[in-house]
């Protein structure tokens, strides 16, 4: 595989914040609620499934000279996932917390501080997501992980479909508390810098320690589901209507499944 490839997987969910953040420019309020919950519903779905199908599964695979122990490896490396995310949770301020912190909030230094707070939350929450793109694309590269390049395709784009209303999150109520059009785009792009940058050394790094793959996918996948059961899942269930969240993450599911078989190893 190119490395071109890989590059551009890596930067598909930064590209997924900044089209967020992008609509400062073309929206004058927030995207509507049911927009929000398909997009965080398909994003859910396709998350899942890779954690499955492009994770734990060639996790598990990788470990089969380990006969009924196979498992090992990937449970261990999937509750440290969880354990890591865990850990994040209760020293970074979570997303949802601190937008509903924000909805009660009143006064310019208050405006501040919640503005921060919701770049800081974005920007660790991507954290974890950029290090799973960069295992699979590194399992990719190494050819000993039995990921296919649908199943790594497929699990960047989903990144980047829940990253777009996270952009939004940052740049529209940046703009609303009077900075200009710009800098609020700039401020919810550089949000989603740090998932490039943390999947190209997770690349690098994991490159250079293949038999530590498959804690390494596991792992991946502990923290994509933690971020889904405590993110996404709320997410995608608030308010009325709320099966259209949950049709959309049968069809993400769905379509990661398919993608990750039909376009082989």
């Amino acid at each position: 595989m190119e490395m071109k490839t890989v590059i551009w997987g890596l930067l598909i969910p930064f590209i997924g914040t900044a089209g967020g953040a992008a609509c400062v420019f073309f929206l004058k309020n927030d995207l509507r609620a049911s927009v929000q919950r398909a997009l965080t519903g398909f994003a859910a779905g396709v998350m899942v499934a890779a954690s499955i199908w492009s994770l734990i599964i060639p996790a598990i695979e990788q470990s089969a000279e380990r006969g009924r122990w196979a498992f090992l490896p990937a449970f261990i490396g999937f509750w440290l996932g969880i354990l890591f995310l865990l850990l994040l949770d209760h020293i970074i301020p979570h997303l949802h917390r601190s937008i509903d912190r924000a909805d009660q909030t009143e006064g310019p230094k208050v405006q501040l501080n919640r503005t921060l707070m919701m770049v800081l939350a974005v920007t660790l929450h991507n954290i974890p997501e950029g290090m799973a793109v960069g295992v699979v694309y590194a399992g990719l590269l190494s050819g000993s992980a039995n990921i296919t390049a649908g199943g790594a395709l497929a699990l960047a784009l989903g990144i980047a479909i829940q990253n777009f209303p996270e952009g939004a999150i940052i740049s529209m109520p940046l703009f609303a508390e009077g900075k200009s059009k710009p800098k609020s785009f700039w401020l919810g792009v550089l949000s989603g810098a740090v998932e490039p940058v943390f999947g190209g050394i997770t690349v690098l790094i994991a490159s250079l320690v293949v038999p530590a793959m498959p804690y390494l996918l596991s792992f991946a996948a502990g923290a994509m589901l933690y971020v889904v059961v405590e993110e996404l899942i709320p997410e995608m269930s608030s308010g009325k209507h709320s099966n259209i969240g949950v049709l959309f993450f049968a069809v993400g599911f769905s379509l990661m499944m398919a993608l990750d078989v039909a376009l082989g190893c």
